[in-house]
C-alpha cells in the first residue's frame, strides 16, 4: 500500500465512517460477549506476502464492527463517554497523517504551542484564575500519577529521585472512597503502598469534609507518619460524588500539604457557570485534571492537567539529556518533562478544532441538555413499580435498583442483552445499583427517554414481581 492507495482508501474510510455514525441507532450498543469469537476469525500467523487492501478492508467490515461495543452510540449510558465529535475526528485524521512525535518543542513546535494555548483556553472556560498552566496527557490516570509522584518528591525534598524510598519516612496520602481506582493505582505505582492511602470517611452526601480530613492528618502526624498529599474527588465515577473541595483545600494548605483534584468527568461541566458551585474553592488546588474526551467531544485520548506552578512537577519528572536539548532554547517548554512518557501525540489539534467548531456556548448547550434529560429520565425510572432511586442525579449521573440484589443484576443483564441501551453497575453502601450516565455527544432527548421504556419492558417480561430468581 502506498500513498496513492491511501488517497483512495481514506476517502472510502470517510464514507464508511459517515454511514457508520448514521446507522448507530440501528445497532445494539454492546457487542455479544463471546470470548474468543473475534480471535477465531483471524489467521494464526502474519502473512509472508502482502494481502490486497480490498481483502483487508473486506475482513474489517466482516469482523470488526459487529465485534465492538459502540462508544459513540447515542444510547451509550455506561461508564462515562469517550466522545468523538466530527470536528475532533477530522483533526485526528490530520494528526495521523503528520504522524509526529511531540516529545520536545523542536520536534513539533506547533504541537507544543497549540497545546499551551488550548490549556489556557480551557482554564479560562472552566473559571480558573489567571496563572494556571498545564499540559495534555493521555488519560487522567497519567495526570494523577504525575501529581502523586510530584507530591511524593515534595514530601521527600526530592531525595526519592536519587535515593529511592527504602529507609525513608512513611508517606501518607488522603482521599475518599469515592475517588477513582486510578488514584489507588497511582499510589501503588509511585511506591507509596496501598495501605498508606487513607480513605477518609465521607458525610451523608458522600463527600470528604475538611474536619474529617484534618482528623486523619493529625492522627498520622501523632503516629510519626508524614502526610504528603490530598487527592480530592470532583464527580466520582461511581455516583458522581463531590468532596467539600474548598474546605479540604483550606485544611491541606493549613497543614502544608499539596492537593490534586480529580475532575476527570465533571470538569467539563464547569464550562457552565451554574455548575461551578459543585467544586467551589478549586482555585486553591495545586493540580486539577479534567478529560475533554469525556464530555466535550475531543476524541479519546485527551486529558488536561492544570497546574498552579509547574516547577515541582518538572523537577520531579523532567530529564534533559544532551540529545533532547534545543540549542539556544534552554528555557523552552518541553512537555515530556511535565509527564511520564517521553513520546507524545499531537493531542491539542483535536481540542483546537472542537472548541472552534462548536464554540463554548454550543458545548454548554449539550451539557445542559444532558443534565436536564438525566433528571427527566430519573423521574420516569422512579415512576416504575418496584424501582428505587439509589442516588439522585449529580449532573447527568444517577443510579437505581430493585429491592433484591439478584433481581437487580438480572435486570441489568436483560437490559444490556436487549441492546437498545447500555448501562453499568456500581455499589452504594454495599448495595448493587445500576448507573445511568447521559453524555453521548450526539444523543437526543428521545434516546434518553428510551431508558425508562426499556426498563419497563424488561420488568414486564417477568410474569411475576422480580425475585432472587427472575
Amino acid at each position: 500500500m502506498n500513498h496513492e492507495d491511501l488517497r483512495l482508501w481514506s476517502k472510502r474510510a470517510a464514507d464508511w465512517a459517515a454511514d457508520y455514525h448514521a446507522g448507530l441507532r440501528d445497532r445494539a450498543v454492546r457487542a455479544p460477549l463471546v470470548p474468543g469469537k473475534i480471535a477465531a476469525q483471524l489467521a494464526d500467523t502474519a502473512p509472508e506476502l502482502p494481502d490486497p487492501v480490498e481483502a483487508i478492508w473486506a475482513d474489517f467490515e466482516r469482523i470488526v464492527p459487529d465485534g465492538m461495543t459502540h462508544w459513540q452510540h447515542p444510547r451509550f449510558f455506561a461508564y462515562f463517554p469517550a466522545n468523538a465529535s466530527p470536528a475532533s475526528m477530522l483533526a485526528e485524521q490530520l494528526t495521523n497523517a503528520m504522524a509526529c512525535n511531540a516529545l520536545i518543542w523542536q520536534t513539533s513546535p506547533a504541537a507544543t504551542e497549540i497545546e499551551q494555548k488550548m490549556v489556557a483556553w480551557l482554564a479560562e472556560a472552566v473559571g480558573l484564575p489567571d496563572g494556571f498552566v498545564g499540559t495534555i496527557h493521555d488519560t487522567a490516570t497519567t495526570a494523577t500519577l504525575s501529581a502523586v509522584l510530584t507530591m511524593r518528591e515534595r514530601a521527600l525534598d526530592w531525595h526519592g529521585l536519587e535515593d529511592g524510598l527504602a529507609g525513608g519516612p512513611t508517606l501518607r496520602f488522603y482521599a475518599s472512597a469515592e475517588t477513582h481506582s486510578s488514584v489507588d493505582k497511582a499510589i501503588r505505582v509511585a511506591g507509596i503502598g496501598q495501605r498508606n492511602l487513607v480513605k477518609v470517611p465521607v458525610d451523608d452526601d458522600r463527600a470528604m469534609t475538611g474536619d474529617a480530613l484534618q482528623a486523619a492528618i493529625r492522627a498520622d502526624r501523632a503516629a510519626g507518619l508524614v502526610p504528603a498529599g490530598v487527592i480530592l474527588c470532583a464527580g466520582g465515577t461511581s455516583v458522581g460524588a463531590f468532596d467539600r473541595i474548598g474546605d479540604c483545600i483550606g485544611v491541606a494548605k493549613a497543614e502544608g500539604i499539596p492537593t490534586h483534584v480529580d475532575a476527570a468527568w465533571a470538569g467539563s461541566a464547569m464550562i457552565c457557570p451554574e455548575f461551578r458551585e459543585l467544586w467551589a474553592g478549586v482555585e486553591g488546588a495545586d493540580s486539577i485534571v479534567m478529560n475533554p474526551h469525556k464530555w466535550l467531544g475531543a476524541q479519546f485520548d485527551c486529558s488536561v492537567q492544570f497546574l498552579r506552578d509547574p516547577g515541582p512537577q518538572v523537577r520531579t519528572l523532567g530529564l534533559r539529556p544532551s540529545y533532547l536539548e534545543t540549542a539556544g532554547r534552554e528555557e523552552i517548554v518541553n512537555f515530556n518533562e511535565w509527564t511520564v512518557p517521553l513520546g507524545r501525540r499531537f493531542r491539542a489539534l483535536k481540542l483546537w478544532f472542537t472548541l472552534r467548531a462548536y464554540g463554548l456556548e454550543g458545548l454548554r448547550t449539550r451539557i445542559r441538555n444532558h443534565v436536564a434529560w438525566a433528571i427527566e429520565a430519573r423521574d420516569a425510572v422512579a415512576a416504575l413499580p418496584g424501582v428505587d432511586i439509589v442516588t439522585e442525579p449529580r449532573l447527568s449521573l444517577f443510579s437505581f435498583a430493585l429491592a433484591d440484589e439478584a433481581a437487580t443484576a438480572a435486570l441489568l443483564q436483560r437490559i444490556n442483552d436487549d441492546g437498545r441501551i447500555y448501562l453499568t453497575q456500581t455499589r452504594v453502601d454495599g448495595r448493587l445499583a445500576i448507573r445511568v450516565q447521559v453524555g453521548s455527544f450526539d444523543c437526543q432527548r428521545e434516546d434518553v427517554m428510551i431508558i425508562a421504556k426499556t426498563i419497563k419492558e424488561m420488568l414486564a417480561q417477568w410474569s411475576t414481581a422480580p425475585s432472587a430468581s427472575p
